[in-house]
Parts: C-alpha cells; sequence; structure tokens
C-alpha cells in the first residue's frame, strides 16, 4: 500500500511543468538568498568550496559548485580505482549469471539499466557498486580511472527520486531514470560501465568533459540535484578495497577498489 500511494504521489508532480518550475527556482537570482541556510542545513563545508557564498549567482550555482583543489586528493595508484563522487555507499556486490544485481532488496536487470543485452553480457558474474549523492554533497563527477571512452549514451526520460524512499518504494529508479552512460575501456582491454542517474525530476546531467581520453580524477561533467552513480566491471576485473562497507561515506579521489 505504502508503495503504491508513493509512486502515484511521485508520479503526479513528476510532470514538465513541476520539473520546469523547479528548475526556474533553483536558477533565479532570488535563490541566492537561501544558500547560507542551505549550506547551514545540510552542514556543508564552506571552507572547502572554490569561492564565497556571496559569489554564486543562484542557489543551482553553488549546489553545482567546485571545490578548492587540494580538499580532494585523488589516490593516483595506476592500479585502483577512485571514487568519482563524494557520496554514501549504497550498494555493492557480485552480479549474478543471470546478469541482476540488488539495491535495497529490489532486483535489476543490466538489460534494463544499459538498454542492450551485447552490453549487459559484458558484466555477467561482474561486480557492482552503487553511489549516492545527498543534497549535501559536492555534485561535481570525475573520472574513476585512466581510460578511453568507447561508447556514450542516454537512456530514460523522466527522473524519480533515489534516496531511501525513492529506493524502497519506487519503480527501480536507478534501470528506469533518465541516465548517461559512459563505457570506459582501461589496462588489459577491460571496460567498466560508468552510469550516471538523474532524479527528483529534472535530467540534468552535464557533460562538460567531450574528450574520448579521460584521467583519472579530472571532471568530467556534475548533477543537478541528488543523483546515483552506478559502477560496473567484469568478472574478475577487480575487488573491492576494506573501506568499502554499505552506508559508508566516500569522498571523490579516494581508491574504492583495485584492479585484479
Amino acid at each position: 500500500m505504502k508503495e503504491k500511494l508513493y509512486r502515484n504521489l511521485i508520479e503526479l508532480s513528476n510532470g514538465k511543468l513541476s520539473s520546469k518550475v523547479l528548475q526556474h527556482v533553483a536558477q533565479s537570482r532570488i535563490s541566492k538568498n537561501f544558500i547560507r541556510s542551505y549550506s547551514d542545513i545540510y552542514g556543508i563545508n564552506i571552507q572547502e568550496v572554490s569561492k564565497s557564498p556571496k559569489d554564486f549567482t543562484s542557489l543551482h550555482d553553488f549546489f553545482v559548485r567546485e571545490l578548492k583543489g587540494e580538499v580532494r586528493p585523488v589516490d593516483i595508484r595506476t592500479n585502483t580505482f577512485a571514487s568519482p563522487v563524494d557520496a554514501k555507499l549504497e550498494a555493492f556486490g557480485d552480479i549474478t549469471d543471470g546478469m541482476m544485481f540488488s539495491v535495497k532488496n529490489k532486483p535489476y536487470s543490466l538489460v534494463d539499466l544499459l538498454g542492450n543485452e551485447t552490453q549487459a553480457t559484458r558484466y555477467s558474474k561482474g561486480k557492482y557498486i552503487v553511489f549516492y549523492l545527498s543534497p549535501a554533497d559536492y555534485h561535481r563527477i570525475h573520472s574513476p580511472i585512466d581510460g578511453v571512452i568507447k561508447r556514450q549514451y542516454i537512456l530514460g526520460k523522466k527522473s524519480y527520486p533515489v534516496n531511501q524512499m525513492g529506493l524502497q518504494y519506487g519503480k527501480k529508479p536507478i534501470s528506469h531514470n533518465y541516465r548517461m552512460i559512459s563505457e570506459i575501456n582501461y589496462e588489459k582491454d577491460f571496460c567498466t560501465a560508468f552510469i550516471k542517474v538523474g532524479a527528483t525530476f529534472v535530467n540534468s546531467i552535464k557533460l562538460t568533459n567531450n574528450s574520448t581520453q579521460w584521467k583519472k580524477g579530472e571532471e568530467v561533467g556534475y548533477f543537478s540535484f541528488g543523483s546515483t552513480v552506478v559502477m560496473l566491471f567484469e568478472q574478475n576485473a577487480v575487488e573491492f578495497t576494506e573501506n568499502v562497507t554499505i552506508g559508508a561515506k566516500i569522498k571523490m579521489g579516494e581508491a574504492f577498489a583495485t584492479m585484479l
């Protein structure tokens, strides 16, 4: 009953008009007045931000803020993957030979997520990890590894919440939301699927790096509003590091997996 009610309420509010209104308010000059209270409510460390709150033009401008370069050191070891975002680790584990994985006890299909059975087959029996970004988090996206972009494409239209309630009661938002999928070819001809999932009504995933050659730690884009990143790895490609536990916080640049 709760699940049905939640879905109906979200569906009613998730239209073009409500999305446009939300965008307009967040990007308006008057929204600048809420930056200080927003940062206080969410406990955002202003000292890490690249410029003073008064220098941002809107709440949205602050939301997609850049940080000072030294506050997010990137693990430079060539055999590690660095977290692409500041986030909470929502789920991780093994992908079954049926090309399924689980988040909040909900089964997800790789075919649904990637939109293509051939692509999905590559990651059968591999590993997955889900990063959840709250409204408090830094929302710039960075490359997790040195590599070449083999393909990049967009799936989905609407974006539903990917917060705790969204993952628990929503209709599989990770594989149904608007999402940008980048497949990165890295060392030894392995591939990883780097999936940026939109959330909270606004399909805004902005790519800021159009190069096909990505370097670990460099910025490649940003999210507007709350968001999620999913990464998929091939069988026998990586193992997760000891800091990877459910609910743990991770900063952009910290190692979360090593190559086998």
